[in-house]
């Protein structure tokens, strides 16, 4: 915070409480030809129910002026005047901190023997998958859904396709690091007709058919020169960088035509957040047996997994 905003917040929240003080004091000074005792302000509820124009009570006043001196102690012992982090040194993050770090020494022995086993021992655990289910709903449901399987533009964990393998290695490495995958635009490169050619090639690499073979033969030629650097020269994808098989029936996008002709105009950007300073290895090393072990359980149509 700087200098301006720190004092600026200072005077604001110091001038709102002497403005407090003032108000109270001024409310509570008798003056000359104040209103008498016995004189109303002129309210009156079913009939005999009179509202009189007389100073707050002196109990009421006290309360007053001990919440002002409460705020002020709270003030000097907490932060809340600016940059100034009260003498107590107390912080949110500080105690963010200590809280984690007191959740972690309790559940440490737990995954110290998690830790010894591997993932497939892990995989047929049932109190360590009891874990791992809690770990993914709190940490990956938000994109893979909360029964894995995936939505448009995030993978299907629960079948056996694989971006980057389905190694009990892969996946912990890919929940460590985290992934990003990038399919750039051809659309400037190969032009609107081009971007025909190759879509319709790519549609029917999965046995499907596509009505115009003069399309689909120059889509080939473009394919093998551009695309194939990546997806190899069959189009069965490279998971080494995460270049998707093309081949199968199963799409991280969709595979209608309209949706491939999209994807090579415009290109498509991933992105899987590394989890190792959030979770740290040893619950990495339990979720990633979670997500082995939803492996061949495919619950959802292959047009959207990954």
């Amino acid at each position: 915070m700087s200098t301006f905003w720190s004092g600026f917040i200072i005077i604001l929240v110091l001038g709102n409480i002497a403005a407090c003080f003032w108000l109270i004091r001024w409310t509570a000074k008798p003056r000359p030809g104040e209103a008498s005792s016995t004189e109303t302000t002129g309210h009156v509820w079913d009939d005999d129910l009179t509202e009189y124009n007389q100073p707050m009570p002196r109990w009421w006043l006290i309360l007053f002026y001990i919440t002002i001196a409460f705020g002020l102690v709270y003030l000097v012992l907490y932060p809340g005047l600016g940059a100034f982090g009260g003498v107590l040194g107390w912080s949110q993050y500080k105690e963010y901190r200590e809280e984690v770090e007191t959740a972690r020494e309790r559940v440490a022995p737990l995954y110290d023997r998690y830790a010894a086993l591997s993932i497939p021992e892990l995989a047929d655990n049932h109190d360590a998958m009891r874990t791992g289910q809690r770990l993914f709903a709190n940490n990956c449901a938000v994109c893979h859904g909360s029964d894995a399987a995936g939505a448009k533009g995030f993978p299907n964990l629960t079948d056996d396709d694989w971006l980057y393998g389905g190694s009990p290695e892969a996946i912990e490495t890919t929940i460590m690091s985290g992934r990003n995958g990038a399919m750039p635009a051809f659309g400037d490169a190969f032009g609107e007709q081009g971007v025909r050619e190759v879509a319709a090639y790519v549609y029917t690499l999965n046995g499907r058919e596509w009505p115009r073979q003069d399309l689909i033969e120059a889509g080939k030629q473009r394919f093998g020169t551009v695309c194939a650097s990546c997806h190899g020269p069959d189009g069965t994808g490279n998971q080494a960088i995460g270049a998707p098989n093309l081949t199968d029936d199963t799409w991280l996008y969709g595979g209608s035509m309209d949706t491939i002709r999209e994807t090579v105009t415009k290109g498509r950007q991933g992105h899987m957040p590394a989890h190792k300073e959030l979770l740290g290895p040893d619950r990495v090393h339990v979720l990633a047996a979670y997500v082995y072990s939803l492996r061949g359980q495919e619950v959802m149509s292959s047009d959207s997994g990954q």
